[in-house]
């Protein structure tokens, strides 16, 4: 039997978590400037971390308000930010939901169901998801301009060409959830059948509603990438009341001046939908990504 010293093992304590709060502020410290940066007069980015004279004008500015400052001067906001994140935010909820669907009906047909050419697709789609999307944006700019000439809906300046090309994304997901769906136990499908299940009715009914942690994890991470996504955006978007948050932010670091507190407070606020997000599904993510990661 270990018998520890009650005075070492408070010091390992202390040490540890004095080491876990120097992290947390290690990792919080960029944060923290950027916030400093939206309050602070004018668009600067040097000074101290607390403003010596806070404003709000940054984030009046950002959320499409007028602000007035102290010498009467009425300022309007450059850019529409609640827009470009609304757009942010639908493009993502549209293009998760279409990922988790479409990911988790073939992640079952994968898992359960036995085919030919079942083990050499899972292979392709492992390969496929190697090479990032970024790669391919020369062919699909062409791709997207060319179908804007038969179908504008899906040309370029088009949401709903961006969630096509966010939709590619599944290929990784397929696996993830795959490999939660492997877990289960066989002996379900068998009492499934015994019941008189069809297969359909055992994926909605028996499978469905266990796979709800990896489900809610597809889902933030589809999410996050979707919302913070610049490069793809970039390319296909063009008009400016389409643009991103992500996208539309590059405005604010023009080539003729750079309005850093603006841009700072609108990047704070591109991060309000993750989190929330987050918040929500925040009891599934651990049981998720654990049980999803093992290989039964």
């Amino acid at each position: 039997m270990i018998v520890e010293n009650p005075r070492e093992l408070l010091l390992k304590k202390l040490a540890a978590h004095a080491f876990l709060i120097g992290f947390v502020c290690l990792i919080m410290f960029p944060f923290l400037m950027i916030v400093s940066i939206s309050f602070r007069e004018g668009n600067f980015t040097v000074g101290k971390l607390l403003p010596e004279n806070p404003t709000l004008e940054h984030w009046y500015l950002a959320l499409g308000l007028d602000y007035t400052r102290a010498d009467g001067t009425v300022v309007e906001p450059p850019y529409p930010v609640l827009l470009w994140m609304w757009n942010s935010i639908k493009i993502g909820l549209i293009a998760s939901l279409g990922i988790v669907a479409l990911a988790t009906i073939s992640a079952y047909a994968f898992s359960r169901i036995r085919f030919v050419g079942r083990a050499a697709m899972l292979d392709t789609l492992f390969i496929i998801q190697l090479f990032p999307t970024t790669l391919a944006l020369v062919a699909l700019f062409a791709i997207f301009d060319s179908l804007g000439d038969v179908t504008p809906v899906l040309g370029i300046d088009s949401h709903w060409a961006l969630v096509l090309i966010y939709l590619s994304q599944l290929t990784l997901h397929i696996w993830t959830i795959k490999g939660y769906f492997d877990n289960l136990d066989p002996s379900l499908d068998k009492a499934a059948q015994i019941d008189g299940a069809t297969p359909w009715q055992t994926f909605r009914w028996i499978f469905l509603p266990l796979a709800v942690p990896i489900l809610a994890v597809v889902f933030v991470l589809s999410f996050t990438f979707v919302v913070n996504d610049y490069p793809i955006a970039s390319v296909l978007i063009r008009s400016e009341e389409n643009m991103t948050l992500a996208v539309g932010s590059k405005l604010y670091l023009n080539e003729f001046k750079y309005l850093w507190g603006d841009f700072a407070a609108a990047a704070i606020l591109s991060g309000i939908p993750i989190t929330i997000v987050f918040m929500i599904a925040q009891r599934y993510l651990v049981s998720g990504l654990s049980e999803g990661a093992v290989k039964g």
